[in-house]
């Protein structure tokens, strides 16, 4: 397999909104791990659902930017939109749009084709409570035999059944090489500590599990070890956490595709290398991935987005 890294999941607008003002951002979880990855020096695709409007013109150069080809499914209700609201330092509350509600992505020739020549797939926001999309994904990567990644992240806002966004989640799982669960999906989906969910998984059958902890770093479990990292303390303050998940499982994905760690060493390095770069993101405003290298005076990221 020698085409770029497939990432399958939502490509949307961030409006977010707070006592400072409104802002836009080109956003979702999987157009963040993507352009992530490319960010990271990693050949990636994305396949998403993207209208064919002025904000999805703003999605399409973005991703053009970066680098990242994109295999669209049209959108006929406009491209997707969520709108956060931060005050006083609190976690902010999205409101989705009625296209990210009835999110659909459609599996042709020219995704197929990029799914089987992939060294890996990574999928991240997914209708997993479509059953029949769901299904078709789950056909289509044990058809080619790619490995792939799952980051379920559910949204309240666009969950319509748990029970089978459950289902949906714990049968795509079951294969993975590397599965990452956070907090609050443990929380949304299962009512259950993170713990229980991360062996949950181990012994579902997922390969590896990336476990975020929030202000307690993360773990890592995989081959009956697992390994603890703190937040990585780097110079400045934390400015905005809301990228810091994707920029981990990003970072993850690419230290997976230079190597396959045998030991609980190894996996401690890849997840330092993790929380470095998911520290690094915090400390700049909206989800673009960073690089410690960031925060030194002369990096050209420090401009902004």
């Amino acid at each position: 397999m020698t085409g770029p890294v497939v990432v399958i999941g939502d490509a949307l607008i961030d409006e977010l909104r707070d006592d400072s003002g409104v802002r836009e951002f080109v956003g979702g979880a999987a157009l963040n791990v993507a352009v992530g990855l490319s960010r990271l020096g990693v050949s990636t695709a994305l396949i998403a659902m993207v209208g064919d409007d002025e904000a999805g013109d703003h999605i399409r150069s973005f991703l053009a930017d970066f680098g990242v080809r994109l295999i669209p499914t049209a959108s006929p209700l406009g491209t997707a939109r969520a709108v956060s609201t931060r005050s006083g330092g609190g976690e902010p509350e999205y409101v989705f749009n009625e296209a990210s509600q009835r999110r659909r992505i459609r599996y042709g020739d020219a995704e197929r084709a990029a799914i089987a020549e992939a060294p890996l797939v990574a999928i991240s926001c997914i209708a997993l409570d479509d059953l029949a999309q769901t299904r078709e994904l789950g056909e289509v990567l044990s058809a080619t035999g790619v490995r792939f990644a799952i980051d379920p992240n559910p949204r309240t806002g666009m969950l319509s059944d748990r029970a089978e966004f459950v289902r949906g989640f714990e049968g795509l799982a079951a294969s993975a090489t590397l599965v990452k669960v956070g907090e609050d999906d443990a929380t949304l989906l299962y009512g259950e500590p993170l713990d229980t969910l991360r062996a949950r998984l181990i012994d579902l059958g997922a390969g590896a599990v990336l476990a975020t902890y929030g202000s307690a770093g993360a773990a890592i479990e995989a081959g009956g070890a697992v390994v603890n990292r703190p937040i990585s303390a780097l110079p400045g303050r934390i400015v905005d956490t809301m990228g810091a998940g994707d920029a981990a499982f990003a970072a993850t994905l690419a230290a997976l595709l230079d190597r396959s760690p045998g030991n609980q060493d190894e996996w401690g390095d890849v997840l330092q290398y993790a929380m470095d770069v998911a520290a690094a993101t915090c400390r700049f405003e909206g989800a673009l991935l960073r690089l410690p290298r960031a925060l030194e005076d002369d990096d050209i990221d420090r401009i902004g987005t």
